[in-house]
């Protein structure tokens, strides 16, 4: 065989080796084919837009459209899955964890203070993932459901879009702990904010847009009540809070019982993406504590993230996007040697 045709074949060989792997490999990881590959993984996660664009490319239109059937049913159900990213993302990473049920092997994300009846949208991600198996079998993993659903309950409330890295594998595990540990309390003081916020490798800037998911959904009594009642200690409601609101807040939450009873984060337009969330705390009209403290706990910085986009909404979508994107790659698994792709997102594969 000439030299010419020997090398001919060797081309068409690793070419066809490429598109195999490409072609049965559930996603991919770019960043194994060069700096000239068009769609690179990012260099340190490992996550790319266009990681199922050859295994599930119809992975965004699936999830879209069983969110639109949900939100449909129920308008909360946008910022509860919203919500959803968050609360997985803060504990061990974005890898599903939090989707997790008891077992013999696992001891439950839900049962945490900060999620125990409160985090909703587990049927609704149960259905994307149920007909995302029909579409692509053992393709698109629970944690880039969670951050695609995310992504689409914002869009669909007519906040913004953002380019969405995606290539997460599934933990094995939960912490429990760590839900209870590093999840922000409705009561947070703005250092306490920070802290845990730096700890997920978040700034302040991060904490002023991210914070801004506040602007559509509701919270329980039982999470404010303090700032109508006993917010020092001594049996007098939170000076900050705007007097005609807090008449509201009170009918809404007695002093004994209705712990479950809700109220918007946002009054103004709970189940809209917008900007008022920020103007809402410039009006002493913040529901939790830790929304009203991003203006009066002593952080010129972040104040002044909270005037800004009070004044301006399209900063806030931009710098709200960059910020999603930022969480969403928070010690993802990646790779074909960590975590897993599961076919029931509330239990590991394998397990009984």
């Amino acid at each position: 065989m000439a030299f010419s045709d020997r090398y001919l074949l060797s081309v068409t060989t690793i070419s066809l080796f490429f598109s195999l792997s490409i072609a049965f490999f559930p996603g991919y990881d770019t960043h194994f084919m060069g700096p000239r590959f068009p769609n690179e993984a990012h260099p340190l996660t490992g996550l790319c837009p266009e990681y199922y664009q050859f295994t599930c490319p119809q992975a965004d239109e699936i999830v879209i459209s069983v969110l639109k059937e949900a939100i449909a049913k129920d308008p909360r159900m946008a910022a509860s899955l919203l919500r959803l990213h968050f609360h997985d993302c803060f504990v061990q990473g974005c890898d599903a964890s939090v989707l997790l049920d008891d077992s013999h092997y696992i001891v439950s994300e839900k049962n945490a203070k900060p999620n125990k009846n409160s985090l909703r949208g587990f049927q609704v991600i149960d259905q994307i993932k149920e007909r995302l198996e029909e579409a692509c079998p053992n393709t698109v993993s629970c944690a880039d459901i969670i951050a695609l659903a995310a992504r689409g309950s914002t869009i669909l409330s007519g906040g913004p879009t953002w380019k969405l890295p995606l290539g997460r594998k599934d933990s094995k595990t939960a912490s429990l702990k760590g839900a209870n540990a590093n999840i922000p309390p409705p009561n947070s003081t703005i250092q306490n904010l920070i802290t845990l916020f730096a700890r997920q490798g978040l700034d302040q800037g991060d904490l002023a847009a991210l914070s801004g998911g506040h602007t559509i959904g509701v919270a329980r009594c039982v999470n404010f009540k303090q700032r109508l009642y006993n917010q020092i200690g001594n049996s007098k409601p939170d000076e900050t809070l705007e007097r005609s609101f807090y008449y509201s807040l009170e009918r809404v939450c007695p002093r004994t019982g209705g712990d479950n009873n809700i109220s918007p984060l946002d009054y103004a337009s709970p189940v809209k993406f917008d900007n008022y969330y920020y103007k809402s705390i410039l009006e002493q009209r913040g529901l939790l504590n830790s929304d009203e403290v991003l203006l009066t706990g002593n952080d010129q910085f972040v104040a002044g993230l909270v005037k800004s986009y009070a004044e301006d909404e399209a900063l806030f979508f931009d710098r709200f996007s960059k910020s999603m994107v930022k969480m969403g790659q928070i010690n993802p698994l990646t790779g074909y040697n960590q975590g897993e792709v599961r076919k029931n997102c509330r239990r590991v594969n394998g397990a009984f």
